[in-house]
């Protein structure tokens, strides 16, 4: 029998993304295996029904989708879809196993075996599954467009027959894919940019993309973790960044944060003071939102304005440009399928070091560590 891939509609409130888009999945059909789509899984994201069977994939319901041999999911099922899975299936999504390792727990008691796409380790044989850093890609050039909307100015440099208009600042805290994203988008609109980052090999990856680096008088030796991503900083330590920071903040247009530690609530970087240093019609759009905000006004979900200062936070970007979030997004799960497609199915391989991190549940409990600490810890 094929190996069979259900593609479930996203239930998650204001998910538009999909997991499986048509020219992606066919991939997977020329390999041999058989895609089971929702009807009307791709609607949000520009992909219509008649898409998915122009490519070869069959339409069903919900349960049809949910008894594959793989459901591939964007953000994970609901408690009521967990009856629906097959025992010993595999299921696959961005599940934010160390922020929320309770739901976690609760797909693990359906006995299927769980991957989450964020947890898939940071090594060169992965990097074709990454997407965490694919969606970071999206949200990066999205939060620069939120930005530009919201500023009362131009980004670019312009000289008009009614004088030159200056171009604006922004500034990028958190040099990590997001941030060399939004780098990039706001100097392609012709601002002036800078970004900092407690990394000091950020540094050469800033300025590779015309860039100022934000270098502030801070010790951040030992400031980057074996999987490349920042480490927290020393409370002292922390506190003399904020007072630094607040320096460069102040002369901002535009502030973009994107400092996350998976599992942990997001480092503060910007107070209130700091806010109320910045020119009114400034703006600032926290990606930490999802974590509590590095900007000490956020408040998650919402936009809100403090003497004179919007602050913005997002909660998913990727799913306001659907269309191709859900085609990067789809590229890392078919990379993942097909790395342990053989005769037999999909066969996971638990030595596996890709295995070992991205897998979270296994026979009906939680298997990875990080994500029992987690757990031990509430």
């Amino acid at each position: 029998m094929p190996l069979s891939v259900g593609v479930p509609r996203e239930v998650t409130q204001g998910e538009r993304r999909v997991a499986l888009t048509p020219d992606v999945a066919a991939r997977l059909i020329k390999k041999g295996c058989r895609i089971v789509v929702e009807r009307g899984a791709g609607v949000a994201a520009a992909f219509p029904d008649a898409d998915f069977e122009a490519k070869g994939c069959g339409l069903g319901d919900r349960s049809e989708a949910l008894a594959a041999d793989v459901v591939a999911t964007v953000s994970g099922l609901g408690a009521d879809d967990l009856a629906g899975l097959r025992q010993g299936s595999v299921l696959i999504g961005l599940l934010r196993p160390l922020d929320e390792p309770e739901a976690i727990e609760r797909l693990a008691s359906s006995g299927a075996t769980v991957i989450a796409m964020e947890m898939v380790p940071r090594i060169t044989r992965a990097q074709k599954m990454d997407a965490l850093s694919a969606m970071s890609t999206v949200a990066g050039y999205k939060a620069v467009l939120m930005a530009a909307d919201v500023l009362p100015k131009f980004f670019p440099l312009l000289t008009t027959a009614a004088g030159t208009v200056r171009p604006a600042k922004v500034l990028i805290l958190g040099a990590g894919v997001a941030g060399l994203q939004a780098l990039a988008t706001a100097r392609r609109l012709g601002a002036i940019t800078s970004g900092y980052d407690i990394r000091p090999a950020a540094r050469e990856q800033v300025e590779s993309i015309g860039a100022a680096f934000v270098e502030l008088e801070l010790d951040t030796e030992d400031s980057e973790d074996k999987g490349g991503y920042a480490k927290a900083l020393e409370e002292d330590k922390q506190k003399r960044q904020i007072e630094l920071l607040a320096e460069h903040i102040a002369e901002q247009d535009v502030v973009i944060t994107t400092a996350l530690i998976p599992g942990r609530p997001a480092p503060l970087l910007i107070t209130q003071e700091g806010v109320e240093g910045m020119n009114p019609g400034s703006v600032i759009v926290d990606l930490a939102a999802p974590n509590g905000g590095n900007c000490a006004l956020t408040q998650p979900g919402s936009d809100v304005i403090h003497n004179g200062v919007s602050i913005l936070g997002p909660l998913n970007l990727p799913s306001g440009m659907p269309f191709h979030a859900s085609q990067m997004y789809a590229r890392t799960v078919t990379a993942l399928i097909t790395e342990y497609l053989g005769e037999d199915g999909f066969a996971l391989n638990f030595d596996d070091e890709i295995v070992q991190g991205a897998v979270v549940a296994h026979g009906g409990e939680v298997t990875n560590e990080r994500v029992k600490g987690k757990l031990q810890e509430a």
